[in-house]
């Protein structure tokens, strides 16, 4: 017989939404939020439940006009945890892409102001809140 790992219902996991989309450049971000009552297994230590969590941040969405988003889920067990995932997505989205050094008179004859491709827009614990997954069955 195979170990199974057992589920356990945790008292505090820091979680954020993110919501991109291939026909557009904008990408959501919500706030990070303490969910209270959630279940992760004790195995792997993964949040049980990440797609319905995923489908309420969709579901939001589309609700908002924006249907047919890919919606994705990032949690810890720690805010600090937490808030570098957070910090490091909002990064990646906010800077510009690094352009390859090619020819320096070049670069420094065309001096162009880089720009973001992404249209970073942050949703509110106000606007929107995850609710728990009762993963007890």
């Amino acid at each position: 017989m195979g170990a199974s790992a057992k589920k356990a219902q945790v008292p505090h996991v820091y979680l954020f939404g993110f919501s991109a989309s291939f026909q557009d450049s904008i990408v959501y971000i919500t706030d990070i939020q303490d969910l209270q009552g959630a279940w992760m297994d004790t195995k792997t230590k993964f949040l049980l439940g990440r797609d319905n969590y995923s489908y309420q941040l969709s579901n939001y969405l589309s609700a908002q006009g924006q249907p047919n988003r890919v919606c994705l889920v990032f949690f810890s067990t720690s805010k600090n945890k937490a808030e570098k995932k957070y910090l490091k997505m909002k990064k990646k989205y906010t800077t510009p892409p690094k352009k390859k050094k090619k020819n320096k008179k070049k670069q420094q004859s065309q001096q162009q102001v880089e720009t973001c491709p992404y249209d970073l827009r942050y949703i509110s614990t106000t606007d929107f809140q995850f609710t728990p997954v009762d993963m007890s069955e």
